[in-house]
């Protein structure tokens, strides 16, 4: 349910506080997604992040649609949206990171031979021909080189000497001994339409932003609710109209799907099978969620989460049949996790360990608002990661 005015008014005035005794300097996380705004507000001291503001508009009624509902506006309309959270929430601060939906980014796999950084460099453009189907002219590309996988580099072995002498070695330091010019590297390659990068300068035009980076929202979850991690850690994020799946191994994003179903099919679904006006339906399964005792409500959530089920734990399978690693643990995140009950009903279908993402958690905050943080935190991912990299910058 949604908080009350003087709910919203009390946080506003706790934070200030806070961030008026730690305040150096403010950077904003702006993530645009598809059904709502959400930004959020730091400043530093002493090398910690402080949570200086937050806030979210929903964009549904932007489009004559209900709140939750996903839509496709004009930058017209977005600009109007923004004005309207930074204005509503008294957000500042004049640098910011923005995110990129990853449905609007070409993600892929690329092995290539292992080549210095400046042959690297000139060789990629050319590869990415073969993946990306409009002209390199007409993109941005990024790309990072992923480390090898390795299960028992710490192991060691007996190797002999050139006088026939056995030695024991690490098979990481054996590693280092061979010639890689017929080894082959992995590179993950991104690419952005210039279209939508001019779209995002548009916008931080209207802000009058005086600096601005982009970045694909699924770096900015992992940013927020996976950080540094030695183990393979599966992000699953759903959002109004799709669910995000990012397998990430030592901190490298290794594998990725989206789903084309979110949060508002299972509103859709509800609407249909009780015959509710979409509004109603939200409120319901906003309100009771899977832990209701409406048995009819129940079961029209859990047959539009079954497919959305199905397909993470397709992929799961698709990963452990191309890699070495197993993952550890899946993070819930998105606003779409927020249904109540879900955490517990992935838990009984899916086979691994699995927990909410609270990427509040990597900010120093009152601690008066610390369960009010940690409830929001899953759909505040995407902006906390952006805020934490506009600082970081």
């Amino acid at each position: 349910m949604a908080k009350k005015i003087s709910e919203i008014i009390n946080i506003k005035k706790i934070l200030k506080i806070f961030a008026d005794e730690k305040r150096k300097g403010s950077v904003l996380g702006i993530d645009i997604g598809s059904s709502a705004i959400k930004v959020v507000q730091l400043g530093e001291k002493d090398g910690q992040a402080i949570l200086e503001n937050y806030g979210e508009l929903a964009l549904g009624p932007y489009a004559k649609l209900g709140v939750g509902q996903a839509t496709s506006l004009n930058k017209e309309k977005i600009k109007e949206a923004l004005l309207d959270v930074f204005r509503e929430a008294n957000l500042e601060g004049k640098y910011a990171a923005l995110s990129i939906p990853m449905g609007s980014t070409l993600l892929s796999l690329v092995e290539l031979p292992h080549v210095d950084k400046k042959q690297l460099n000139s060789m990629i453009p050319i590869e990415a021909r073969k993946y990306i189907p409009v002209p390199v002219s007409e993109v941005v590309l990024d790309w990072w080189v992923l480390p090898k996988q390795e299960n028992d580099e710490d192991n060691e072995v007996v190797e002999e000497d050139d006088k026939g002498d056995k030695n024991k070695k690490k098979k990481k330091d054996i590693k280092k001994d061979k010639d890689y010019k017929n080894d082959k590297i992995e590179v993950l390659l991104a690419a952005i339409h210039n279209d939508t990068i001019n779209k995002y300068k548009e916008i931080q035009s209207v802000l009058d932003l005086t600096a601005c980076s982009f970045e694909v929202d699924v770096f900015s979850s992992i940013r927020s609710v996976v950080g540094i991690s030695n183990s393979v850690v599966m992000v699953v994020d759903m959002g109004a109209g799709t669910t995000k799946l990012a397998v990430v191994d030592f901190g490298i994003l290794r594998m990725q799907h989206i789903i084309n179903m979110g949060s508002q099919d299972i509103t859709a679904t509800i609407s249909k099978t009780l015959h509710l006006e979409i509004n109603k339906a939200e409120d319901m399964k906003t309100e009771q969620g899977m832990l209701g005792d409406n048995k009819e409500l129940t079961s029209a959530i859990q047959l539009s989460l079954n497919h959305i089920i199905t397909e993470i734990n397709r992929f799961i399978d698709n990963y452990k049949k191309k890699n070495s690693r197993p993952i550890s643990k899946i993070v819930l995140t998105g606003g779409g996790i927020l249904l109540k009950g879900f955490p517990e009903f992935a838990q009984k279908n899916i086979d691994l360990n699995i927990e909410v993402g609270d990427p509040f958690s990597r900010v120093e905050a009152p601690a008066s608002l610390q369960e009010t943080l940690k409830e929001a935190g899953p759909g505040f991912s995407v902006a906390i990661g952006l805020a934490i990299k506009a600082l970081q910058e």
